[in-house]
């Protein structure tokens, strides 16, 4: 079994605000893992970690194929082999879809013909032909931006894809299109680690491994057993079976303000 990504005690804060607090966590090349937590457990920071948002003070350590992703500058991970779709993809009217992907292949040193070989390929496997020819994620619902992600991910090649709250604020319909594509975009030579709040997607393709995270950490790490706790007993039941305590400040009531705040966890 290869590791695709390997993390061990990573940490990351935003000034005194530590998010995520010693995580370790292996990903094999050729798996689907899903991480399962609570709003504000550190799901979607763990992300911005390991792509290199400047926001946060990381470290610990986080190796792709064996290779130290923290000591390097974004770009430098994205070619090595990281990608990140994300839960709420950006708009970039007046460029082409193809046109993105045309650029990004350059980038990572695919020839023109082999990359629009790709992205005729992808496009059909994908059902995402009708969308070569307009703006990137411009006028698309939720669910055509994240199957987007998806092909985009798919063309590119990499080798370690971070899938933020993929089903984030879609309908059922949506969520099934968007897992079947997750589950497409399988090969060997990616490991995929998908973050969701929910065990719903869950019911449309099969992670070989499910993660809970609570309070920065990954508490348990199961199979399809995690997901059918989840869904009858919810994140406290876990944390009763484990001993963990809610932190104090969730246990108060909370007041309007305190639902507004500028750190993307």
């Amino acid at each position: 079994m290869t590791i695709a990504l390997k993390i061990e005690d990573l940490h990351a804060s935003i000034g005194a605000i530590e998010i995520i607090k010693g995580l370790d966590l292996e990903l094999p090349f050729g798996e689907v893992h899903a991480i399962m937590g609570p709003n504000g457990s550190g799901k979607s920071t763990l992300c911005h970690a390991l792509t290199g948002n400047p926001v946060y003070e990381v470290s610990g350590s986080a190796k792709l194929g064996g290779k130290e992703l923290l000591d390097k500058e974004i770009s430098e991970r994205a070619l090595m082999g990281l990608i990140q779709g994300f839960q709420y993809p950006t708009e970039v009217p007046g460029v082409r879809l193809a046109e993105f992907l045309i650029e990004a292949g350059a980038e990572r040193g695919i020839e023109r013909s082999a990359i629009e070989e790709r992205i005729r390929v992808e496009a059909e496997r994908f059902t995402m032909t009708d969308f070569l020819d307009r703006s990137l994620n411009d006028d698309l619902s939720g669910g055509e931006k994240k199957r987007s992600e998806i092909f985009q991910a798919a063309v590119l090649g990499p080798r370690v894809a971070l899938l933020d709250e993929i089903d984030s604020g879609l309908d059922i319909d949506a969520v099934k299109q968007v897992a079947e594509a997750v589950e497409e975009m399988r090969s060997p030579e990616i490991g995929t680690l998908m973050i969701t709040h929910y065990s719903r997607i869950l019911r449309y393709l099969t992670p070989d491994r499910i993660h809970v995270m609570l309070d920065g950490r990954i508490v348990e790490s199961g199979g399809a057993e995690l997901a059918e706790e989840l869904e009858d007993g919810g994140y406290d039941a876990i944390r009763d079976r484990l001993g963990i305590e809610k932190p104090a400040e969730e246990e108060a009531p909370k007041k309007p303000s305190d639902f507004f705040t500028d750190i993307p966890f």
